[in-house]
């Protein structure tokens, strides 16, 4: 008798734990806010993404994904999946693929990004086999501050490992002439890459974010993307706060508060005038090419 009292309180115990954490599940650093008559529900699992972040690379899509992570109508995949770029992990189906992403509410969309998705020749075809309604964000920043971002963090990996490494000169430069084949540069190509994603996707599912205004003005491009989102107005002034030390917006909510790990925001290397001139030449053609493409224009270089 004394030992069935005891199954039946602790099965009480369970079921108000559940409860609670059904109530408010765990978000970002502790940083999202969840309003009850969104949060409530019974039916909480792990759902496939409704949308992804796809790229670029280097031109802020973490900050955007943590951003994102304060909305309480959105659950996040904080780490890059690399499903529909990788054969090792797209073989394994959409059954794994789900398995990655957090428990949401059927009020909740879910949203995973992985950057190497927007150069990938495989994905766009990919993702609209598996949502043809998937909502897409890119998010560009000037073209050559992007290449040498993306330098800065491979000359890191490798100084972190000790191996060797080139100056950014020497990476790019055969003789006077651009390396137009290496594959940082090849990244900052948006228009090349957009082409493929805009034959599966139309331009109103694919939601173009500008890298260098979100960090100026996070609140104002995040309201966009709230917009295109189809989210509730949530994000405000008071969730965002300039830290002079790293030299850009940091996130709070609830008293709380959060800024990017150290791997963001590195000082870059000193690069040769030279070098950049060509570089904003070059990019010059693809870039006009890419505002065409979005019906946007930035200004880049």
């Amino acid at each position: 008798m004394i030992g069935a009292c005891l199954l039946l309180l602790l099965f009480k115990l369970c079921q108000v734990c559940l409860e609670e954490e059904l109530k408010i599940p765990k978000g970002l650093d502790g940083l999202q806010e969840r309003n009850h008559s969104w949060a409530i529900s019974k039916d909480w699992r792990q759902r496939l993404p409704q949308s992804i972040i796809i790229g670029v690379r280097k031109g802020g899509t973490r900050a955007l994904l943590e951003m994102l992570s304060l909305h309480p109508q959105v659950a996040a995949a904080h780490s890059e999946v690399h499903f529909f770029n990788m054969e090792e992990n797209y073989s394994k189906g959409l059954d794994w693929y789900r398995a990655q992403m957090p428990v949401s509410s059927p009020a909740q969309i879910t949203v995973e990004k992985t950057p190497a998705y927007f150069s990938s020749l495989k994905a766009p075809e990919r993702i609209h086999a598996v949502d043809s309604s998937m909502k897409l964000l890119l998010i560009v920043r000037d073209p050559v501050e992007r290449l040498v971002s993306d330098y800065t963090q491979i000359l890191h990996n490798r100084k972190a490992r000790h191996k060797p490494f080139q100056a950014l000169e020497q990476v790019l430069w055969k003789g006077q002439e651009l390396n137009t084949q290496h594959k940082a540069l090849q990244r900052s190509l948006y228009a090349r890459h957009l082409v493929q994603w805009l034959e599966i996707f139309p331009r109103n599912q694919i939601h173009i974010v500008d890298g260098g205004s979100l960090i100026r003005e996070p609140l104002s491009e995040m309201r966009q993307v709230e917009r295109f989102l189809g989210l509730q107005p949530f994000l405000g002034p008071g969730n965002f706060y300039y830290n002079q030390t790293k030299g850009f917006y940091c996130l709070q909510a609830r008293g709380l508060q959060h800024c990017l790990d150290q791997s963001k925001g590195r000082p870059h290397p000193t690069v040769d005038e030279l070098l950049l001139e060509q570089l904003c030449t070059y990019f010059s053609k693809h870039n006009e090419d890419f505002f065409a493409m979005v019906g946007q224009t930035f200004n880049w270089c």
